[in-house]
């Protein structure tokens, strides 16, 4: 295991060098937090790849092979499908809004009366995101060195909160390729035709296992359907996959890239899934489906390989905690701080206080991720039932803001009463149906989305249209027409301030 531990040491010592590396070059908010809007076709496609495949879709995905064959590769497909949706039909007006958050976007679209509690609900979603992966390390060190769960959180955390830290977005989108090259030579090109050869070749994993392991849909076709709720909606509107779109060059690279992201993804969910199959052919009685991954890496893999591949797994867990980490502080700083701070703040020091902040920007985003660094580790260490956590945190972004955001971008009468009463009825409802049918439940998704589709609709006809100044700056910036981007949110209920983007 010598060769192995120093493959993964060696892996995690050029992550913290790429974090140094990118502290050179976030000298403004823009380069700190969507790397200066300048990422090209291979920078883009890549970093997004790695924001979306993580620790579930990799030790998930092969988990699911593992427990239902080939339809498990439903859960990463779905994530796939989902970008290639929002690449395609979305991706370009959503860069040319040079915002930083979902919830500016929603400030522009309805008027500066949406942007706080759309925050909140983002901010959990982001939180419960950034826990979930950072609770992997544990697995993933276990396997590595046999460290207590506490220690392995700890240690991952850290490193991803301080390359994070240093150099934001440039930092994270540079590990990222690294962890997208890593994934792909050590998932792809070696575990899979490995474990395919291990088990005997596909023939004879047919010959095995029960023909539904290779049926399409036989993991469930109401359990598909609950994936493209949640997942392929997930992927539309989450903050962590909106700021990677912010950092993409121009229209044409948020369209290819994220296409080329998309297709990716696909290919990697069915990689999963057959990796899986061929474990469950190898180590028919496992514990857990789980386990498949770390089994098959450790018992047929040679050494060294075994290395490679085992920081793949690190690779996938890290791209999505530290997307997950620096889309909750800027959502926490810039779409709720902001906003509370000008609230109590006294009138005759706000010109003052702005004057302040603009040289302050990226120290305070920087001690943001920090503090939200610190908190993901502490909640990872006390909390327990992940899946729930991650469940609830995706039931409360797709029930909650879904309907106004795809509502914004597509129908023009859609007013801010109307979005307000969307997010407060989609959230509630979903938060009260977990609470009848469980936190598993498939209906809170259901239904949650329905009455925050009736109250948009409904609400939205029953009050007066959006401005037509607002809706006008609106068009204008979808168009691309402006170069200017919010900087700190508005606090007397108009729309939000604007100024010019450095290094755009």
């Amino acid at each position: 295991m010598a060769v192995d531990y120093a493959v993964i040491v060696l892996y995690l010592a050029g992550m913290l060098a790429m974090g140094w590396w990118g502290m050179r070059r976030a000298k403004s908010k823009s380069e700190f937090l969507v790397a200066g809007r300048r990422l090209g076709p291979a920078m883009y496609s890549g970093t997004m790849a790695a924001i979306v495949l993580g620790g579930a879709s990799t030790i998930g995905g092969v988990g699911l092979g593992y427990q239902y064959g080939l339809s498990g590769a439903w859960m990463v497909f779905t994530i796939g499908l989902g970008l290639l949706a929002l690449s395609v039909f979305f991706s370009a007006r959503i860069a040319r809004l040079k915002v930083y958050t979902v919830s500016e976007m929603l400030d522009l679209r309805y008027g500066g009366s949406a942007g706080l509690i759309s925050g909140i609900v983002m901010w959990a979603y982001t939180l419960m995101l950034a826990v979930t992966s950072t609770i992997a390390y544990a697995t993933i060190f276990d396997v590595l060195f046999g460290l207590d769960r506490s220690l392995s959180i700890v240690l991952g955390g850290a490193i991803v909160v301080a390359y994070s830290t240093l150099g934001g977005m440039w930092s994270i989108t540079l590990t990222d390729m690294v962890q997208f090259v890593v994934k792909t030579i050590g998932v792809l090109l070696l575990l899979l035709p490995i474990a395919v050869v291990k088990a005997g070749g596909f023939a004879a994993m047919k010959a095995q296992l029960p023909d539904d392991y290779f049926a399409p849909l036989g993991i469930g076709g109401q359990t598909v359907f609950t994936y493209v709720l949640i997942y392929s909606f997930g992927m539309l509107i989450g903050q962590d996959i909106w700021q990677r779109v912010f950092t993409a060059r121009g229209d044409k690279v948020a369209r290819l890239g994220g296409t080329a992201a998309g297709t990716y993804c696909l290919v990697y969910a069915l990689a999963g899934a057959v990796i899986g199959t061929a474990a469950k052919v190898l180590y028919p009685h496992l514990g857990s489906p789980d386990d498949a991954f770390a089994t098959i890496v450790k018992d047929a893999l040679p050494m060294g390989v075994r290395g490679l591949v085992l920081a793949a797994a690190l690779s996938a867990v890290m791209s999505t905690s530290s997307g997950a980490l620096i889309a909750c502080a800027t959502v926490a700083n810039n779409d709720i701080w902001a906003r509370l701070r000008g609230a109590v703040r006294k009138p005759e020091a706000a010109g003052e206080e702005a004057h302040e902040s603009a040289h302050d920007e990226v120290r305070g985003n920087r001690l943001f991720i920090l503090v939200m660094g610190v908190a993901v580790i502490g909640i990872a260490i006390g909390l327990n039932d992940v899946v729930a956590a991650l469940t609830v945190a995706y039931n409360l972004l797709v029930g909650g803001l879904l309907v106004p955001i795809l509502g914004g971008l597509l129908w023009k009468r859609g007013t801010a009463a109307g979005a307000l009463a969307s997010v407060a009825v989609g959230g509630l409802a979903v938060v009260g149906l977990m609470v009848s049918f469980g936190v598993l439940a498939n209906e809170p998704i259901y239904y949650g989305l329905i009455a925050s589709l009736v109250a948009y609709v409904a609400v939205s006809l029953a009050t007066r249209p959006t401005d037509a100044a607002v809706l006008a700056a609106w068009r204008e910036r979808l168009a691309g027409r402006t170069a200017a981007a919010p900087s700190t949110p508005s606090t007397s209920g108009g729309t939000a301030t604007t100024s010019t983007l450095p290094g755009v």
